[in-house]
């Protein structure tokens, strides 16, 4: 019993803090997006437990933000100088994105333009939209986590209303991360297989046949550093590819992919330097 009414209290500290965020950007007139597992619950219906808290904002706002939370007595960190801020009080945190992880998924004004209302914390808020939550989730492989069950999901739950032709520009380049997510998605319920357009499938399988009829004199480049920064390590430091995201493609600077490898160990303790060696 104590236990929990402990979580309870935690619960109603929690939804506080938040309210009080959201209160204080929305009278600064600062755009914000809902996220993660509240976006996600609204998309697709799916409950469950969760702590997290995620507020999407431009990169370009991210400074006042902070300077804002901060002059009203919260503690704030840049966590992740390409993508992550924080936001706290006592042991509430809200997670404040402005990039992804891999620095491929930029919030930009389509984020804005696109999103759909929903009710959060007794209040009228903007949600992500749909293809951007999958776009940011599809890249998430790392060895603690993995965002495919969500994806599948979203499919499921959604696939009736996703625009593709934005999806698969979202993608561009990367179109066969979003390939191997739908090839799965039929593997996983195929009854429900139908659910994403023929003529989507059609277009990449036909991307992908003309890629084998070529030549590729390509480099070597390991692109699985966009998709988990720990498992390819070994790749690009003893195995002579390189790093793809230092191609020019992504938000990240040398600097800040050092400084995102070296906080692997916070995240997942048992992935030692010793043991890429």
């Amino acid at each position: 019993m104590r236990s929990y009414k402990r979580d309870m209290e935690k619960a109603r500290s929690m939804n506080e803090f938040c309210q009080d965020i959201l209160r204080l950007l929305a009278n600064q007139g600062i755009e914000f997006l809902v996220g993660g597992y509240d976006a996600f619950r609204h998309h697709t219906g799916i409950d469950r437990e969760t702590k997290d808290f995620d507020l999407i904002v431009r990169p370009s706002d991210v400074s006042l933000v902070l300077k804002l939370c901060r002059s009203a007595g919260y503690g704030t960190e840049l966590t992740s100088g390409h993508w992550l801020a924080k936001i706290h009080q006592d042991e509430c945190f809200i997670d404040l994105i402005f990039n992804s992880g891999n620095g491929l998924c930029p919030i930009d004004d389509e984020w804005f333009s696109r999103a759909v209302e929903s009710i959060i914390l007794d209040r009228t808020a903007k949600i992500i939209p749909l293809e951007e939550l999958i776009w940011q989730k599809a890249f998430i492989m790392e060895r603690e986590r993995f965002d495919g069950a969500d994806i599948a999901h979203l499919f499921l739950k959604c696939g009736a209303r996703i625009d593709w032709e934005h999806l698969l520009r979202r993608f561009e380049a990367d179109w066969r991360v979003l390939f191997s997510h739908l090839l799965l998605f039929g593997f996983i319920y195929p009854s429900r297989k139908d659910l994403v357009p023929r003529n989507v499938m059609d277009r990449l399988l036909h991307r992908l046949s003309l890629e084998q009829q070529i030549n590729s004199l390509s480099p070597e480049v390991c692109n699985g550093t966009f998709l988990s920064r720990a498992q390819y390590l070994s790749d690009i430091e003893t195995g002579g590819f390189q790093d793809g995201r230092l191609s020019g493609r992504c938000a990240m600077t040398s600097e800040q992919i050092r400084e995102w490898t070296a906080a692997i160990d916070v995240v997942d303790p048992s992935y030692r330097s010793d043991e890429r060696e």
